[in-house]
């Protein structure tokens, strides 16, 4: 005999039984009303995803995931939404996305792609600097390049991104001649964007890494330098979109990291963060 939680009436999806009231999409700061009478609230806020990079020869890394953040506050009459790093088909470090806060619940925007192989790295409650992760809302320790976190850290050459709630984006490949494949984004609840591989051989690039409600996005591959791009993370609210050619797939709505782009196609952008109000 099977059985499932919702089939319960008496379950509820949502945090201590309140009832999503606000859902927030739109980025930067805008105003937000809270009936009069409720004091507190209880906020779900993710910041944006990592932008891919590019490179001239080679493959990018990929973008890293927006932070997840949850727990009470006081209310606010803003809140901020932080947009994805946007992609570019310029040879540099992508763009990192931006935080997102209500109230005195902040999540960071994942790291974007590093001007070289090296990937992004997951948020935690801030933004990364580096390829470790930062330090989670929960009090989970960063974690460094490759590995698993509450936020993981950034891939590099010939590794994937480490798994975590946010994950990292995968490692690009540097390498121009031969048979090449670049690594996945970690597996996560929000995910980091897949690398990218440009070559004259064959090159495949690394797929978003796989969420626990959507997928990442596929890497391009073929051969010759035009294909390679990495697939874009998986997001909270949406899957990643896959790479087309040498480009990047963009990360899911949600926070997913972009995916790389290799040989100076145009690096995914990161996803949009979100927040959820409930009381």
């Amino acid at each position: 005999m099977s059985a499932t939680i919702y089939s319960n009436s008496s379950f509820t999806d949502s945090p201590y039984g309140l009832k999503l009231q606000q859902t927030i999409t739109a980025t930067g700061t805008t105003s937000v009303t809270i009936p009069t009478g409720i004091n507190r609230v209880y906020a779900v806020v993710i910041g944006g995803g990592g932008a891919g990079s590019t490179q001239t020869t080679g493959g990018g890394g990929g973008g890293g995931a927006g932070g997840y953040s949850a727990g009470w506050t006081y209310i606010s009459n803003s809140v901020t939404v932080g947009t994805g790093g946007t992609g570019s088909s310029s040879a540099a470090a992508g763009a990192s996305g931006l935080s997102s806060i209500y109230g005195m619940v902040m999540a960071g925007g994942g790291w974007g792609g590093q001007n070289g192989t090296g990937a992004g790295s997951g948020a935690g409650a801030l933004t990364p600097t580096s390829t470790s992760s930062t330090v989670s809302y929960t009090g989970a320790p960063a974690a460094g390049g490759g590995s698993i976190g509450y936020a993981g850290g950034a891939g590099g050459l010939g590794f994937s991104g480490g798994a975590g709630v946010s994950s990292g984006g995968g490692g690009g490949n540097a390498t121009a001649t031969g048979t090449i494949t670049a690594t996945a984004g970690g597996r996560g609840l929000i995910t980091g964007g897949g690398g990218a591989a440009g070559t004259s051989g064959t090159g495949t690039g690394g797929a978003g890494g796989t969420g626990d409600f959507y997928a990442g996005g596929t890497g391009s591959s073929g051969t010759g330098t035009s294909f390679g791009g990495g697939g874009g993370g998986a997001g909270y609210t949406s899957a990643g979109s896959n790479a087309s050619a040498n480009n990047g797939g963009n990360g899911g709505t949600g926070g997913g990291g972009g995916g790389a782009a290799s040989t100076l196609g145009t690096a995914g952008s990161g996803g949009n963060g979100v927040v959820y109000l409930y009381y």
